[in-house]
């Protein structure tokens, strides 16, 4: 007689990884085609970059996306990376969780093996196309070209067709995926690639969306240090690992612990056996499940320096974050901080962060909050962020802003945490879960942020006060020279000596009258100065006299550029055709010293 147990017994079977992913694909990201294709070339991007600093040299990235059908879309995602040898190829993008990265202890952009192979799969799913991947290892060396697809039913990758083919890349990598997907998130989509150029500064990326085409220039030549492996952590293991490790060591135990984890020595091996009550010498392998445990236990409890982290963190470093904003924003004040390395749970980790105001930001609604994780953007599931829930949870108001929950204002908030393990909260990687550590350094961050953001809109407000000043002086006082010259009949006296006896700073004035624009300089300090001028408007500066030494034309607004030297007491003037309006920025001197008038925003 056959039960129901027998029954259900029958309908019992394994699964593959790749089979379980077909039926969860939302776990890795691909919940959606709109979303499809950005995590598609995120993976893509993201392997590139990895690739390209592995193999030391500044990284080119080209991503093209095309229109290939109604609803299909061809992503191409090529680099300049050192490639792979013909006989990985397969296992690279047809095998899930195949990698190099997992089992290594040290700062990456991808760790699990999932996410270019997860795009394979999608596409296999949505059109039933194989993937085209080429890559090049050498200039001595043929290009490979690959079609490949995965059995889903064995996770293993199946080799539609192989060739060699000419390529005019001596070394690099070009996989071609085609799925179904929609367009709807094309601002996102531009705006993850503008974000990752902002926190990799020395790569370039170039993008080829249907008929338009976007650079993302790299604003530093310097070749990042890979990120080098480092052995784990005794307080960063768990009783299963430590079981694992201890199964396939052939030496004693003490060698064991000098030999398999940072941070101990033969001193420390020592004192962690006679906390356990294990003698040094007693076979690693040998030990019990209860002498494992206790093992475990003594590691934990002994103190241990700190895993190392210059070696196995990347850090962006302040300027270079400071310059990829600067490139991407315009905003009137950015200021970045690394913080110091830290630990949780036995895991190195580090936190950097920037902050923007004014300029171009939107003026109103929430702060622009940009996350990253081992220099990838994070764009979705905001909110479920311990990075947001930091940002929310500092008191702004402190700092001069508005706050509803988040800060509000035209503000952007930049924080990236680096860490050899980072702790998602799930395999598609879109927010980091709430580590104390991780909490702890990026409110210290943020805070020390926002005290340089107080003492800058503190700043800002006094001069504003000075400048309303200074533009009633300067237009004022005029006026009533030239009304009290007409009552008593004489020629209007020279004003600047009494405007200097007010100011006693470097005044920088512009005005616009019957179409030309001028600009006027006065030193009334009793010290040289040398002064950069940038005049931001609509006007192109045509007819300059004297001509600016540059002019750069962005979004419609023209950047004009003079280099001035001002000796006490001198002056110094230009005009050119214009409207006038805009904006006027001085640098060279401190801030103090200077007041800039523009007496057509009266």
């Amino acid at each position: 007689m056959v039960t129901l147990a027998d029954e259900l017994a029958r309908q019992q079977r394994s699964i593959s990884v790749a089979e379980f992913f077909e039926k969860n694909k939302h776990l890795l990201g691909f919940d959606s085609p709109t979303r499809g294709i950005i995590t598609t070339i995120k993976e893509a991007v993201d392997n590139a970059l990895d690739a390209c600093e592995e193999a030391r040299v500044l990284p080119d990235v080209f991503v093209g996306i095309k229109r290939t059908g109604s609803e299909v879309f061809r992503i191409t995602v090529e680099d300049n990376g050192p490639g792979i040898i013909p006989a990985q190829v397969p296992f690279v993008f047809g095998k899930l969780l195949y990698g190099s990265r997992f089992h290594q202890i040290r700062q990456s952009r991808g760790q699990q093996g999932i996410g270019i192979s997860a795009a394979v799969l999608y596409a296999q799913l949505t059109t039933g196309l194989p993937t085209l991947v080429i890559s090049r290892t050498g200039p001595d060396n043929p290009a490979s070209r690959f079609l490949l697809q995965i059995n889903i039913n064995t996770n293993e990758p199946e080799v539609v067709e192989q060739s060699e083919v000419e390529w005019d890349r001596t070394h690099g990598t070009r996989v071609q995926i085609e799925f179904k997907s929609s367009m709807a998130a094309k601002k996102r989509l531009l705006e993850y690639l503008k974000y990752t150029s902002v926190v990799n500064p020395h790569a370039r990326i170039r993008v080829e969306l249907d008929d338009e085409t976007y650079l993302f220039e790299r604003v530093s030549d310097e070749v990042i240090a890979c990120p080098q492996a480092i052995k784990p952590h005794p307080h960063g293991i768990e009783i299963g690992q430590l079981m694992r490790m201890l199964g396939t060591e052939g030496g004693s135990c003490g060698e064991f612990l000098v030999e398999n984890f940072t941070r101990i020595g033969k001193k420390t091996a020592e004192e962690i056996c006679r906390n356990a009550g294990i003698p040094p010498a007693t076979p690693a392998a040998s030990l019990t499940p209860a002498e494992q445990k206790r093992l475990l236990g003594a590691m934990q409890g002994v103190k241990v320096p700190a895993p190392p982290t210059q070696t196995c963190l990347s850090p962006i470093g302040e300027e270079l974050i400071t310059r990829g904003l600067e490139k991407e924003f315009q905003m009137d004040f950015v200021r970045s901080r690394t913080r110091p390395s830290s630990v949780y749970s036995g895991h190195p980790f580090l936190v950097e962060a920037a902050i923007g105001y004014g300029g171009k930001l939107p003026p109103d609604g929430n702060a622009q909050i940009l996350r990253f994780a081992n220099r990838v953007p994070l764009l979705y599931q905001q909110g479920a962020c311990a990075i947001t829930g930091c940002v929310a949870g500092v008191s702004w108001k402190n700092y001069n802003v508005s706050q509803a929950g988040l800060p509000t204002g035209p503000l952007l908030i930049l924080v990236h945490v680096a860490s050899t393990h980072v702790p998602f909260t799930s395999e598609s990687k879109d927010a980091i879960a709430a580590i104390p550590e991780i909490e702890r350094e990026v409110t210290l961050v943020l805070q020390e942020l926002g005290r340089e953001l107080k003492t800058y809109l503190s700043r800002r407000d006094k001069n504003r006060l000075q400048e309303d000043r200074a533009r009633a002086v300067c237009s004022i006082i005029p006026e009533i020279a030239a009304k009290v010259a007409e009552i008593v009949d004489l020629p209007v006296p020279d004003t600047s000596a009494i405007e200097g006896r007010i100011m006693r700073k470097v005044v920088v004035k512009k005005m616009s009258r019957d179409g030309r624009v001028r600009l006027e300089v006065k030193n009334y300090t009793s010290q040289p100065g040398a002064l950069t001028i940038y005049d931001i408007s609509p006007d192109s500066g045509e007819g300059s006299d004297p001509k600016p030494a540059i002019v750069t034309e962005l979004d419609g607004e023209h950047t004009k550029v003079w280099h001035v030297e001002i000796e006490p007491g001198g002056a110094w003037s230009a005009e050119y055709f214009g409207a006038g309006g805009g904006s006027l920025e001085i640098r060279g001197m401190p801030p103090e010293h200077v007041v800039v008038v523009d007496l057509d925003a009266q």
